[in-house]
């Protein structure tokens, strides 16, 4: 679905929008997985493994802000990311071994879905290389005013930045300590269907959603089979290899010398990178409603 050309400017510039990965059949088929684990938190009062809740969130009125590890709670999502158009791509991006290394959904409610502040997701996993990368699939159209993903072009290049508050990992960069200028970012939009690939090291975050809908993201974590997690080596062969999508595995990990950080000290707020990010005191984006004092509510 990609040619050398387009290879060339995600390596270039951290990230690709592939249009039309998946199909509108497709699309709706993931959706509607989606709204039914959307109306079963209704009975889910707090945070557990497959739900992160907006802070709002009731019986009456369910707001989920992410479902953990979707290829896990429903075969859907497992299959849609062995998609031969994905797999095809991830060929032209990292290589023919793939493994798949995470994911979750998503749920930015209209005209409250909370901001995701400045991060890389290699601080929070790094890798014995960094072939690994996010592919964001667009269950709804990705707008300029939903909270669209947005990236630093070129920043997977530079360093690891500090995600740190207080001492502990918080899961977020400072946006008054580090250089970057964040008004570059590239707004990462498109029709559903579309995917984005993003960099490991890419610098990126996202707005809250000011618009009058809700918009749905499903996003996949996914490595080279050489890349290994410096967190998991000791996780069970078992399910190192249940996550293999396309190629081979391997027990010879490749090593490159690439700038990391470890996520250590721990979060003192776990669960999700919404709750890491409550350690910070600093933030980029703003927020209508004032997320101290909605998180304090909610406590």
């Amino acid at each position: 679905m990609i040619n050398d050309k387009d290879a060339g400017f995600y390596h270039e510039n951290g990230y690709i929008v592939v249009d039309d990965v998946y199909s509108m059949a497709e699309v709706e088929a993931m959706r509607a997985v989606v709204e039914e684990l959307v109306e079963k938190s209704r009975k889910i009062a707090d945070h557990n493994d497959i739900y992160d809740l907006e802070p709002a969130h009731s019986a009456d009125k369910p707001r989920v802000r992410r479902i953990k590890e979707p290829f896990k709670v429903h075969p859907l999502y497992r299959e849609m990311v062995e998609h031969p158009n994905i797999i095809s791509i991830m060929n032209k991006l990292i290589g023919v071994n793939q493994r798949l290394h995470g994911g979750k959904i998503n749920i930015k409610a209209a005209s409250f879905g909370s901001p995701v502040e400045w991060h890389q997701d290699w601080a929070f996993y790094p890798h014995t290389n960094d072939d690994v990368l996010a592919i964001g699939v667009m269950l709804d159209d990705m707008t300029e005013e939903n909270g669209p993903l947005l990236i630093m072009p070129g920043s997977h290049k530079g360093p690891t930045y500090d995600h740190h508050a207080d001492g502990s990992f918080a899961g977020a960069i400072n946006p008054n300590d580090c250089p970057l200028d964040f008004s570059k970012a590239a707004r990462v939009t498109g029709k559903a269907g579309a995917c984005s690939f993003h960099h490991v090291r890419a610098v990126h975050g996202s707005e809250q959603n000011r618009s009058g809908q809700d918009r749905i993201l499903l996003l996949y974590q996914v490595a080279a089979a050489d890349a290994w997690d410096l967190q998991r080596f000791n996780e069970p062969w078992e399910e190192y290899e249940s996550r293999m999508i396309a190629g081979v595995s391997t027990l010879e990990p490749r090593l490159v010398q690439t700038p990391i950080r470890l996520p250590y000290p721990t979060a003192k707020h776990t669960g999700s990178i919404y709750e890491n990010q409550r350690a910070m005191k600093s933030r980029f984006f703003d927020f209508d409603n004032n997320p101290d004092k909605i998180l304090e509510d909610a406590d």
